[in-house]
């Protein structure tokens, strides 16, 4: 029942938008059509990421007192949860608020995801079940973006020529964009005294600093081109966002 309303509700409409859009533009190059459809995406889900970015920042300004009421009652973890609670109650914030726009974003991510995997997998044919009436199926798809990159095709390390320079550079541009997007919202680390035990917030979140832009870089290398294109074009789309959202909360504050 999930799997169908996933299908119905999401896979299938980000499907016939994306051959809807590569029906449409000129030379029908399929690496901007991918472009347009993310974009379109990221658009949609402006307020739920907006949400999630200054969720995120507040919790990051927050840190250094709730580390301050960790210290206090550390050994005593009712106590502690309590003061936690009263603290987010007074400051009205929820630690899980910014959950809800991940989870939406997750799921657009998925679907995209299947939809260009699925695509690729199928030699960039179009699978004629899965649009609706009114999309023209143009049966084999264009495969190269600009002309220069295959997005049907993988990278092989052993086989490394000069004919997928372009493809490695999309690659690692992915992989330094997100890790420009993790480092923005990264907080500080705050001086921690010689006995306190290590805030694991912070670990984990510099950990993912480099753990992102890796799994990225797996990403590229094992799978189509086409989903290192939409993730560059996401990550910089999500970058921006944030400059302005958190210009726009210092310039108010």
């Amino acid at each position: 029942m999930i799997s169908f309303l996933f299908g119905e509700t999401v896979y299938r409409p980000i499907y016939n938008f994306l051959i809807f859009v590569y029906n449409l533009i000129p030379l029908h190059d399929f690496g901007v059509a991918i472009i347009i459809v993310t974009l379109v995406l990221k658009f949609l889900l402006i307020p739920l990421s907006k949400k999630q970015i200054q969720s995120q920042k507040k919790m990051q300004e927050m840190q250094p007192k709730i580390k301050e009421i960790q210290e206090k009652h550390k050994n005593d973890k009712e106590k502690q949860s309590r003061a936690l609670m009263e603290f987010y109650k007074t400051n009205k914030t929820n630690p899980f608020s910014g959950c809800l726009p991940t989870i939406f974003q997750l799921i657009f991510l998925i679907a995209i995801y299947q939809v260009l995997f699925n695509i690729s997998n199928a030699g960039l044919l179009v699978d004629p079940k899965e649009l609706y009436s009114f999309i023209p199926n143009p049966g084999q798809i264009n495969q190269y973006f600009l002309g220069i990159i295959d997005l049907s095709k993988t990278i092989n390390l052993s086989q490394i020529d000069i004919k997928v320079i372009p493809q490695i550079i999309l690659i690692v541009l992915a992989a330094l964009a997100q890790y420009v997007q993790i480092k923005m919202m990264t907080p500080k680390t705050v001086v921690q005294n010689k006995n306190s035990q290590p805030d694991m917030s912070q670990i984990m979140s510099k950990q993912m600093m480099y753990l992102g832009p890796l799994l990225t870089l797996f990403i590229g290398i094992k799978f189509p081109a086409g989903l290192a294109l939409y993730w560059l074009v996401s990550t910089i789309f999500a970058i921006i966002q944030q400059m302005k959202v958190l210009e726009k909360e210092k310039t108010n504050s």
